[in-house]
């Protein structure tokens, strides 16, 4: 070999180093991160019950925090939103706005729910934005246009943010007690949501919990330091109470974590699968504190930190379905007593919980079912409100997606309030090491989806769902069908 030739050789070898590209090996994975506050101002509706709450003050801020993921041509964006639900309008809305700013794929952004009974309803403000066409300079509608512009404005900075990372994993088992069933075998054979062992007539749990904390940091290979923690468990979020916004207890997590590793760190909380899971041990008659729950499920993750382990060969896939869901099918007077029901309700008569919960879904479903539904639904809920979904049919069309690195991490995403026999089944089945299965993202308006058996056993859930039943075991199978296409080895990946 002449000098000459070794010396092109050479500087050739130097250029493609110095790209980060070598023939045969993954393109360089970048991660972003960022966070919007969205806090609303007092006196907006609290969302989390069947009456109307106004907050009267802030215990802590809400956020939009976004992640946004690119390797090579592969990109994807999820945003964990410290919202009770996330509503398809709402995703619609943002990843409208996300794919026109930053050329992320509509398909491939992820919007999340956290499930704070301490954040606001926004339903009702949305659906008049929407319905406005988004013209409405303030009043009743402008919180609704700052959420989406704050939910966007979090995904945008963090691809703006996008630098050399590397994720390191680690999954614990939280040891200290804080999250229960909350569903009960009775002895006539029922089941009773929130009981305790002490009730009359009680038996024992009618479920399973899920104790596993997921745990993958992300950092920046160039400056060497963390950048986000996502965090994965599965446990309602209603253990606040009272008037004041509140992102419940993740916001413990948080403070736990960026001791730990700097105060610029950005904690994701993705909740699992909790349907049928609260913080009430039906042992005691004393509840878990929000300060207690958080503090110990960040002492947790904390001392999960050194176990992490670094994915060695993290090959972004991005790989989502769509599942359509059959919905319940009211009669026509069923609907009619519903809304007369409500309107009573409004007048200040009293009703049954189970019955005043039904009435609700039942008017829902009326806006989906019909084209012409029995009266303007707005004027009696607001949860569950859709411009896009009205009249759609028998059908919920709702997304499943996988965010998968290398044989190591999945992130499955699932629409409603998902019960926790579904997450395991998922958990149980996938072929990556670690898998956070993550609820209430891109669509509430199922609600609860419970597992075939619960429907038997019937209950609060069963009650507080849109569809019926088998809806639940359908996204396990979509679930799994994405985890197995994306462990697959070689093939195209998904935009």
């Amino acid at each position: 070999m002449s000098d000459r030739t070794l010396r092109l050789c050479l500087v050739l070898l130097v250029a493609v180093l110095s790209t980060g590209v070598v023939q045969g090996a993954e393109a360089v994975l970048k991660v972003g991160a960022a966070e919007v506050e969205i806090t609303p101002a007092m006196g907006f509706p609290m969302a989390g019950y069947y009456h109307e709450r106004l907050a009267t003050g802030k215990k802590d801020p809400l956020w939009a925090k976004a992640v946004v993921w690119e390797q090579g041509e592969t990109r994807a964006a999820f945003v964990g939103c410290d919202l009770t639900g996330i509503s398809f309008d709402l995703t619609s809305e943002v990843r409208q706005r996300v794919a026109a700013q930053t050329g992320i794929p509509p398909q491939a952004i992820i919007l999340s729910g956290t499930h704070s009974h301490t954040a606001p309803d926004y339903g009702r403000d949305l659906y008049r934005l929407l319905g406005s066409k988004g013209t409405s300079p303030g009043g009743e509608a402008a919180y609704s246009a700052r959420l989406i512009d704050g939910v966007t404005q979090a995904i945008v900075q963090a691809q703006k943010n996008l630098v050399p990372a590397s994720v390191s994993i680690a999954t614990a088992r939280q040891q200290v007690p804080v999250s229960f069933n909350r569903r009960f075998v009775m002895k006539d054979g029922s089941v009773k949501t929130w009981q305790s062992l002490a009730t009359p007539g009680v038996v024992r749990a009618a479920g399973p919990i899920d104790p596993e904390l997921g745990l993958a940091v992300i950092r920046d290979t160039v400056a060497q330091k963390p950048i986000a923690v996502c965090t994965n468990f599965a446990l309602h979020l209603d253990t606040v109470g009272g008037l004041e916004w509140s992102a419940d207890y993740p916001y413990f997590i948080e403070q736990a974590l960026r001791r730990e590793l700097g105060p610029d760190v950005i904690s994701v909380f993705g909740l699992g699968c909790c349907g049928d899971i609260n913080h009430s041990n039906p042992a005691s008659k004393d509840r878990n504190k929000t300060d207690f729950i958080g503090n110990s499920l960040g002492a947790t993750a904390v001392a999960a930190l050194p176990l992490a382990q670094r994915i060695e060969s993290p090959r972004l896939r991005v790989v989502s379905e769509v599942v359509r869901l059959p919905l319940k099918q009211p009669s026509v007077a069923e609907i009619r007593q519903s809304r007369e029901l409500l309107k009573a309700i409004q007048g200040g008569q009293k009703a049954e919980f189970f019955e005043q919960v039904a009435a609700y879904r039942m008017i829902m479903l009326d806006l989906y079912l019909n084209r012409e539904p029995q009266g303007p639904p707005q004027e009696l809920i607001s949860t569950g409100l859709s411009h896009r979904l009205a009249g759609i049919g028998g059908e919920l069309p709702v997304e499943v997606h996988a965010l998968c690195l290398g044989e190591d991490l999945a992130f499955v995403f699932l629409p409603g309030e998902v019960f926790v026999e579904l997450g395991l089944a998922i958990k149980q089945g996938s072929p990556f090491r670690q898998t956070h299965v993550v609820e209430l993202s891109n669509f509430v308006e199922t609600f609860y989806i419970p597992n075939r058996g619960a429907y038997a056993q019937g209950s609060y859930e069963v009650t507080n769902t849109a569809l019926q039943p088998g809806g639940g075991e359908l996204l396990v199978e979509a679930a799994l069908r994405l985890l197995r296409q994306a462990s697959q080895p070689a093939g195209p990946t998904s935009p």
